[in-house]
């Protein structure tokens, strides 16, 4: 941290956990093996998408995206985690911490938008199946996709423009183990009153956009099921929204327990603890969840193995 006309910080420190230097090597350990996991899953269902003809359906076309998403945001946090469980050098630069939050912020913004296309599909399939083909249409798919990154663009561009345009001299250690918003405007001796207003307008706007969708779609969803008159179609139907259903349920559970529950004094603690899971640990999940519980993705795998093996 230098001085000069104001402060001019040059690299951020990461805190970590609290209980990071006791347990180091096996905290290092146990998310190694939930990256390598989250990456090859990802990759997996990417290939398995990408080669079997099957899954070249809009629902199979939004979850290759969000496999991709569930890469790209999971790298750009964990990476730097596990090389300070195993480093006593624990800073990361300016450009870099800059770098970490409009990546991370990007992808993990347009993750909501790629489960509210997703819920939109089912809707659509399910409650219009006729019009499926057309409405669901290539060119409409990707207006969605691209649409989830220009928001998630959008998003992270305001935040990490506002936020490391601000004067830090209280401090240059980030109470967190990699860069958010929130613990770094903390560090910020400087008015904070408009990033707090757009945190809450953004996240605020982004969270109860998506979730509407969401739940309009599986409300219109569960009426059309519950008016079928067959048992068997009812299951039927049901199961080809399940995998999503747990996804969401998970995700937005995670955001839920991250925004919405009451500060206390280990609040930034409980908040670690949540973007462990939402950040690392949920794109570990969603390549598990539509393998094990969708019946197209089990039958792209067991072909693909007997043509490995």
């Amino acid at each position: 941290m230098t001085q000069g006309n104001g402060t001019e910080v040059t690299e951020f420190f990461l805190l970590g956990f609290g209980v990071q230097h006791k347990f180091q090597y096996v905290l290092f350990t146990a998310f190694l093996v939930i990256y390598v996991t989250s990456v090859v899953g990802n990759i997996g269902m990417i290939l398995l998408i990408k080669t079997d003809s099957r899954l070249q359906i809009p629902m199979y076309f939004f979850l290759q995206h969000l496999a991709f998403v569930d890469i790209c945001f999971t790298s750009a946090i964990t990476p730097k985690m596990l090389q300070n469980f195993i480093t006593k050098n624990m800073s990361i630069s300016f450009r870099g911490c800059v770098m970490q939050l409009l990546v991370y912020a990007t992808f993990a913004t347009s993750d909501c938008y790629l489960l509210a296309a997703m819920a939109v599909d089912r809707y659509v399939a399910i409650c219009n199946p006729l019009h499926y083909p057309i409405v669901m249409s290539r060119r409409v798919c990707i207006y969605l996709v691209a649409g989830s990154y220009a928001m998630g663009s959008i998003n992270a561009s305001v935040h990490t423009g506002f936020t490391f345009s601000l004067s830090f001299c209280k401090s240059n250690t980030i109470n967190h183990f990699f860069c958010d918003v929130p613990p770094i405007l903390a560090l910020s001796c400087s008015n904070i009153d408009i990033n707090i207003m757009l945190l809450a307008v953004f996240v605020g706007f982004n969270l109860m956009f998506t979730v509407l969708v969401v739940i309009f779609s599986y409300i219109c969803i569960m009426s059309t099921i519950l008016k079928m008159s067959s048992t068997t179609g009812r299951k039927k139907t049901f199961s080809t929204c399940v995998s999503h259903l747990t996804a969401v349920t998970v995700f937005y559970g995670t955001l839920s327990y991250m925004y919405l529950q009451p500060r206390s004094n280990n609040s930034q603690e409980s908040m670690k603890g949540a973007s462990i899971c939402y950040g690392i640990v949920i794109p570990m999940l969603n390549p598990l969840i539509y393998s094990l519980r969708n019946k197209e993705v089990k039958e792209a795998l067991k072909v693909m193995g007997k043509k490995l093996f």
